[in-house]
């Protein structure tokens, strides 16, 4: 197998992540051919086998779990300086997290670019309602090659934004690591990777990873584009009220999130409850409106009959 289709194959293998073994075999026996499409490649093998290179990458979901923000530690591209996690987790901000590499030559580049395009349909700005932290997974990864791509990707968000420079530098930073405190982290996230010496590459999941204020695991979403709905209402989620209107608070209870789809979907029996609730509260105000007018009339009936008796 040359360069050019390994590489092609790592990159169609594992942009199906999570679970990519589960997704290849899922509905299809052992016999039966699957085959996954990228551009013009098509692979075909045994459904229930993955090649080597992938069989260690995907994602454990570790919902609800707590990072260690104290203990993990990495290197902030502004300064050089390793930094604990726990002081990008200190403001009360959910956070949007990604593990990437910054040499890589196509998915991670997807990835951080669905990001951005996603977060930039939201009304709100980075560093305002929530932060987004992107640290590298390659060890070699230089603090100056983080800050190349920090400036790439602001310059992106930012451009005819009309958003608050200064507010989304302090929202967004960069960061390396060692290879044994990001491995620490991947592991605390449930996220599997490895390195493809030959490729000369990191086989890796494409997922986006939405953590709570406290450094809980509030969500996963995977894939190289981000609908800004499914972003808004994960970090919704993940701030649990304390970001967002009274309107979002809404809509989040109408959507819900669907594992099979990977994102938000609509719920028609919560738009009955609230819609049930919405006149059931209409009945109620009309109800209370109708009883205090009733009063008033019936008071000014009593005040008009006893001034009718009163000698003249």
């Amino acid at each position: 197998m040359n360069l050019s289709m390994r590489k092609l194959m790592l990159i169609a293998g594992i942009i199906l992540s999570p679970g990519l073994s589960t997704i290849l075999s899922a509905n299809m026996s052992s016999s039966v051919a699957s085959s996954v499409a990228f551009g013009e490649v098509v692979l075909k093998g045994d459904a229930k086998k993955l090649p080597p290179d992938l069989q260690n990458v995907g994602v454990h979901e570790h919902l609800a779990e707590s990072i260690q923000l104290d203990s993990l530690q990495f290197t902030n591209a502004l300064d050089g300086k390793l930094h604990p996690l726990r002081e990008y987790f200190s403001n009360g901000k959910p956070v949007v997290l990604n593990l990437v590499y910054y040499e890589c030559p196509m998915l991670c580049t997807m990835v951080l670019n669905g990001v951005t395009e996603g977060l930039k349909g939201l009304d709100w700005t980075i560093g305002k309602e929530f932060d987004v932290v992107t640290i590298s997974i390659n060890p070699k990864d230089t603090p100056a090659l983080a800050l190349k791509k920090r400036e790439s990707y602001l310059k992106s968000y930012l451009d005819n934004s009309g958003r608050d420079e200064n507010i989304v530098k302090k929202g967004w930073q960069f960061f390396t690591a060692t290879d044994e405190s990001v491995k620490a982290l991947a592991d605390q996230l449930g996220f599997l990777y490895q390195y493809d010496s030959v490729a000369g590459q990191y086989a890796h999941a494409a997922v986006t990873f939405i953590l709570t204020p406290e450094g809980k695991i509030s969500r996963y979403l995977y894939g190289i584009e981000y609908r800004p709905r499914d972003l808004r209402f994960a970090l919704l989620e993940a701030a649990q009220g304390k970001v967002g209107s009274v309107i979002d608070r809404i809509l989040m209870f109408c959507y819900h999130y669907d594992p099979a789809s990977r994102g938000y979907s609509f719920q028609a029996f919560r738009v009955m409850q609230v819609s049930a609730a919405g006149t059931i509260l209409l009945l109620g105000v009309y109800l209370a409106l109708f009883w205090t007018r009733q009063k008033k009339l019936a008071l000014e009936l009593k005040s008009l009959e006893l001034n009718k008796r009163r000698p003249s």
